[in-house]
């Protein structure tokens, strides 16, 4: 018997210039996916944040996620992830709030770290700090959310008696996760018992989360989410992945300068599509594969919430529906 999954889109709304459309257009379309989507069995749907991207890429992921809580009713809306060094904390506790009352109690908080340089320097946050901000981020938005009065004195917050109104729709507000590719990342999700998020080769930062669960002797229930980098159930694999590769391999190239101008590494340096699928960053396979693939990776990481990249960057979002159709109507009930 397949472990029971819940099943996730993840965005970026990115519109690269060599395939630019409308933003109108490109944001407008992206909700009615979304829509479409919750209709035919997903979820959850997940909403990622970079800033000053050439191609777009979603910086305002908070207004994004209203937007899809008042045109959606079961879905549940996620940051993968929200970088809360990069924002005050009290607001990013009001706005959750607000978004969590708007979508009637479905919207979960997922932050990160952050790595780019230039998006710290912009904002005008000091990128060494950001380890403090989001360790200091994490305890106010909890304290703020539990209703009660908050004095605090820390490194980057000081409140004085501040009291959170309206209140989110839970006691002690949305599910938090906490997502990176660092060690750090699982570890801080499991001191503040949050769940944490992955994607791609996720097995080692699995165990360490969950180590570090058991090591603190939390008595609440781990949480994991993930996925593969991309997998797309086809009934004609070899045709979507010959129209979608030269887009995923703009991302992982994009991806690539971001990180090593962090000092980072996620992926080799790849420079033709072919090697997207050797190396199983891309994965355009039947409903029958996809299943299998999804099957091993819940085994190995122990996940309960599966999610993949929905829309490749610059790729016709609408040309994507038959494919999420797919997977909905042949994958999606394989793990009920």
């Amino acid at each position: 018997m397949s472990k029971k999954l819940q099943f996730g889109l993840w965005y970026s709304f990115r519109n690269p210039n060599q395939w630019s459309v409308n933003s109108t257009e490109l944001y407008t379309k992206h909700i009615e996916q979304i829509i479409r989507c919750e209709k035919i069995g997903y979820n959850d749907v997940w909403l990622t944040e970079h800033h000053f991207c050439e191609d777009g890429h979603a910086p305002s992921i908070l207004p994004l996620a209203a937007a899809v809580a008042v045109k959606t009713k079961t879905l549940q809306i996620g940051t993968g992830v929200l970088l809360l060094p990069q924002h005050n904390a009290v607001r990013v506790a009001e706005d959750c709030a607000t978004i969590d009352i708007l979508s009637g109690g479905r919207f979960e908080l997922g932050v990160g770290i952050g790595y780019r340089p230039e998006e710290f320097t912009a904002l005008g946050v000091d990128i060494t700090k950001r380890a403090e901000l989001i360790d200091e981020g994490l305890d106010v938005i909890k304290r703020l959310w539990s209703g009660d009065a908050v004095t605090y004195t820390g490194q980057h917050y000081q409140l004085d008696n501040t009291k959170l109104s309206p209140l989110p729709t839970k006691p002690h507000g949305p599910p938090l996760w906490v997502g990176g590719f660092a060690p750090a990342a699982p570890k801080r999700a499991a001191r503040v018992a949050a769940g944490y998020i992955g994607t791609g080769e996720m097995v080692e930062q699995s165990k360490i989360y969950l180590d570090e669960w058991d090591r603190i002797n939390l008595t609440e229930r781990p949480r994991l989410a993930g996925g593969h980098f991309w997998l797309v159930a086809s009934k004609n694999p070899n045709q979507t992945y010959k129209e979608i590769a030269p887009h995923v391999l703009y991302q992982i190239k994009v991806y690539n300068e971001w990180l090593s101008s962090a000092g980072q590494a996620l992926f080799p340096e790849i420079s033709d599509a072919h090697q997207l699928k050797e190396l199983g960053i891309l994965n355009c396979v039947s409903p029958q594969q996809a299943c299998d693939l999804i099957g091993e990776y819940a085994e190995e990481t122990g996940i309960e919430r599966y999610y993949t990249w929905t829309v490749p960057p610059g790729y016709a979002v609408d040309k994507m529906n038959e494919c999420l159709e797919i997977f909905a109507e042949q994958v999606i009930p394989h793990f009920q």
